[in-house]
């Protein structure tokens, strides 16, 4: 079964591109290597539901390669056709193609799921949540789930506190190695160069305004201040605001910020977040963006009630002129713009992320007996492990704690260092 894609024709082109993404991640290939050694995932299904592009191709590939039977699932807007159809030539089914919108991507999940996989690697928790409402007969086959986004690990420990989460999950989010780097450091480049990349125009002394300072929320703010920005942030978290006031950003409540935006980037992951209010404070012309966030982050259901329409469109910028006359941009209709509009995160920053899920897989599998159906941090020993592979690759390594220092960091008795 090759599951439903664009054009098999493209496979080529996709090959090309993931046998040089390959090349970038030794993370993920050491800890694909000591799956294989182990033997744990043979013959396990695996669903895997990422952004189709080649990075999430090599894992894929990976997993295949050490004998899980792998199924592929992504959103039309998030694919990457020849990628799909290499994935496709390699014998790995794969729902997924660029014009798929609504309903067809939910065909393409509800189709993935009937592999009644074993293990699910998702992005964002949709599939992970869909198995519990649209396919519960699967449920007992599923030892576990591995998600790696803030705004997908949310609603899962909302289950878990209401009892009704069927499996473990672990939240390959919250380890070090992920959200450090991804969330701060892949995000904020990414969403930032995407912005300036998508407007043609320098973001150096313009006013940009940043909702949300969590991991990627403090990326975002950083890279746009590299670049010359003026940035502002914005909170509902006090510690958060302050701790964006002693980066040195200036902090305001959203509907004051936004009256002095060029562009408003929402960071937050949470739906609403860019309301009617923020809209309409806006000054003319200002660029409304979404940074690896979710649907509905921006209002515009609430804009277009209120008599907000779309008057123009060049590529992915739409101009939308509000109640009152002013003309704002919407970048990318407010979708994820550093994935369906640009190319994602650089790949080392990925490999990260991939070798944290891969070793939470792994982990899924080792304590399948012991895990509750809850949501679980992958253990900190994975977590540096993951860590030092990435570090030997670039030829880093660390400091050990000496007899002495560990048997200080172990002992609670006073001793001729106390005073």
């Amino acid at each position: 079964m090759t599951g439903s894609i664009l054009d098999p024709r493209l496979w080529p082109s996709g090959a090309d591109r993931i046998a040089w993404a390959r090349e970038f991640m030794p993370a993920s290939k050491a800890v694909a290597a000591e799956l294989a050694a182990s033997g744990a995932v043979r013959g396990i299904r695996v669903l895997v539901s990422d952004v189709l592009e080649p990075k999430t191709a090599s894992v894929a590939l990976g997993l295949a390669e050490v004998g899980a039977e792998v199924v592929v699932m992504c959103s039309g807007r998030n694919t990457d056709d020849a990628v799909a159809a290499a994935l496709v030539h390699e014998g790995i089914p794969v729902y997924a193609r660029s014009d798929a919108r609504g309903g067809d991507d939910l065909a393409h999940a509800l189709a993935a799921l009937d592999h009644r996989p074993e293990v699910i690697i998702d992005d964002g928790s949709w599939v992970i949540r869909l198995a519990h409402t649209r396919r519960a007969g699967i449920l007992p086959d599923i030892i576990g789930a591995t998600e790696q986004t803030t705004s997908g690990v949310r609603p899962l420990r909302t289950m878990a506190a209401e009892g009704s989460l069927a499996f473990p999950v672990v939240a390959g989010n919250d380890a070090r190695t992920k959200s450090l780097f991804d969330n701060a450091c892949g995000t904020g480049q990414s969403v930032v160069l995407a912005v300036a990349d998508i407007l043609g125009e320098p973001l150096a002394g313009r006013e940009v305004v940043v909702a949300g300072f969590g991991r990627v929320g403090t990326g975002i703010a950083r890279h746009a201040a590299a670049l010359g920005a003026r940035v502002t942030v914005s909170e509902v978290d006090a510690v958060a605001a302050l701790q964006a006031a002693y980066a040195g950003y200036r902090v305001e409540p959203l509907s004051r910020a936004a009256a002095h935006a060029d562009v408003l980037i929402s960071a937050t992951g949470i739906a609403g977040t860019v309301a009617l209010e923020h809209l309409l404070a806006l000054p003319d012309g200002a660029a409304v963006a979404v940074g690896g966030g979710v649907p509905n982050e921006i209002a515009l259901d609430e804009a277009r009630d209120a008599g907000a329409y779309e008057i123009s469109r060049n590529g992915d910028i739409g101009t939308w002129r509000l109640p009152g006359g002013r003309m704002v941009r919407i970048l990318d209709d407010g979708h994820c713009i550093n994935v369906s509009a640009a190319e994602g995160n650089p790949i080392q920053i990925m490999d990260l992320s991939f070798g944290v899920q891969l070793a939470a897989v792994g982990y899924l599998l080792a304590e399948r007996e012991t895990l509750t159906h809850d949501v679980h941090l992958l253990p900190r020993e994975l977590d540096d492990h993951v860590a030092a592979l990435a570090l030997a690759s670039i030829g880093g390594g660390i400091d050990h704690p000496s007899a002495r220092q560990q048997a200080f960091l172990t002992s609670w008795v006073p001793g001729d260092d106390d005073e």
